[in-house]
């Protein structure tokens, strides 16, 4: 893999929490290098509001997204991806489309913020807790020299990022 920028799409279930903060995180961290898309297998159509308020919290736009599906990125038209990273283990267990291309793949799977019940504090938490695991996960993944990287030492270390907490 030698071009830039790399397109990476993140998957979910719904792309209204987990998927849209990956996406919003890697906009901010991967500069010109990586362009990042979020989708889900079955979306339930809106953004969370936490998880705006969450990448507001990082100090990230929050303007633009929206809950779509996968099938988006399986079309003929759509980018061609690079990688694809599930981040719900609903989403990896799923069939998913053929993705032109055979970009890399990984699962990196996150609690569900969006499934937290309890105090407003307590959900924004989910949220933040999140974030922050996927953004050490993607910082991870950024310093990872990719153009240097035979195709099978990248997909390891690309999965492995996936059992990283903190």
């Amino acid at each position: 893999m030698s071009h830039s920028p790399f397109n990476v799409l993140f998957l979910c279930t719904g792309n209204s929490a987990r998927s849209i903060l990956a996406e919003g995180l890697l906009r901010g961290l991967g500069g010109e290098r990586f362009q990042a898309f979020s989708a889900g297998s079955t979306p339930n159509g809106e953004v969370h509001p936490l998880a705006l308020a969450t990448l507001s919290a990082f100090s990230l736009p929050t303007d633009g997204y929206r809950s779509k599906s996968w099938d988006e990125f399986a079309a003929p038209a759509a980018p061609k991806m690079d990688f694809i990273i599930t981040v719900c283990d609903n989403a990896a267990g799923e069939v998913c489309p053929v993705w032109p291309g055979q970009p890399m793949t990984a699962h990196w799977g996150i609690p569900d913020p969006a499934a937290c019940e309890g105090t407003e504090e307590e959900r924004r938490k989910a949220f933040q807790d999140a974030a922050r695991v996927l953004k050490r996960r993607l910082e991870l993944f950024l310093s990872l020299p990719i153009d240097r990287l035979d195709a099978m030492s990248l997909q390891t270390e690309l999965r492995g990022i996936g059992k990283t907490q903190e």
